[in-house]
Formats: structure tokens, C-alpha cells, sequence
């Protein structure tokens, strides 16, 4: 019997390798100690129970800790990296007319004000939101220098 456990596990690996859940790997390892139980015992149904519960602890064991790992190695790319960054206004942002430009990182965005509120050109602003192909945009405080 021992052989059929083999293929089952054999299987589930296979299935690991084409699916990107990493779920699969734990049904092949409760198969493989399913194989091991089998060389003690010949009843299938301690045999399938070994492999049922073995799957699902390891399961509920691992499952959490590689979803920890799996998370902490997520990057924001593309244009939602923007976000929190600061940029000037080159075009007055007048949310009325739906018209307004900044330039972040050397790239040119549409821009909307945050708070429908228009922004003259030449104001620093920080990105809070994109919103389709636009920026979502709030003013920055301005700096009194004291000379």
C-alpha cells in the first residue's frame, strides 16, 4: 500500500509545482507520513485518518508563518509607489475644470487637489491617492524662512 501513497504524494507535489497557493505541499507531506504509517499497519482507515489530520495540523501550523513570510517581502511598485511622495505643481490644479499637472521623480502627473480646493503652480505638494491615472494631491505647509 505503501507504493499508492507514494504516487499520492508524488501527485500533490506536482500540483505544488503548477499552482502558486502553497497548499498542496502539506496534503504531499501528510501523504508521505501516510506512507510511513502504512509500513506498521495495513488498514487503510488508520492510513487515510493519519494522512487526514497530519495534513490539517500541518496545515493550521505552518500556514500563518508563511503567509508572514510571504508578506514581508511585498514591495509597492508602480504608481501607487508614489504615494506619500512630494512633488511641484507645474499646472494650475483647478478640480472645477478638471486641469492640473505635477512632476514627481522627473515624471509628469495629472493631478486633482485633495479638497476640490485649486493649487497655483509652483506649489509643493505631497501625492496622497492615486486614483486611476491621477494623482490625488494635498499642499504642503509653507516654510517661512527668517532672514
Amino acid at each position: 500500500m505503501w507504493q499508492y501513497w507514494l504516487i499520492i504524494a508524488g501527485a500533490f507535489m506536482i500540483g505544488e509545482i503548477m499552482t502558486v497557493g502553497f497548499l498542496l505541499f502539506w496534503f504531499g507531506i501528510g501523504a508521505i507520513i501516510a506512507m510511513i504509517v502504512s509500513f506498521f499497519t495495513t488498514n487503510i482507515i488508520i492510513q487515510t485518518t493519519v494522512f487526514i489530520i497530519s495534513s490539517v495540523i500541518l496545515i493550521f501550523a505552518t500556514k500563518p508563518l508563511v503567509k508572514k513570510f510571504l508578506n514581508q517581502k511585498t514591495v509597492t511598485t508602480n504608481a501607487f509607489s508614489l504615494v506619500g511622495k512630494k512633488g511641484i505643481v507645474i499646472q494650475d490644479i483647478n478640480s472645477t475644470q478638471g486641469t492640473g499637472q505635477i512632476k514627481v521623480n522627473g515624471e509628469i502627473w495629472s493631478a486633482e487637489s485633495e479638497n476640490e480646493d485649486g493649487i497655483t503652480k509652483g506649489t509643493e505638494v505631497e501625492i496622497t491617492q492615486i486614483v486611476g491615472v491621477k494623482t490625488l494631491v494635498k499642499p504642503l505647509p509653507k516654510t517661512v524662512s527668517h532672514v
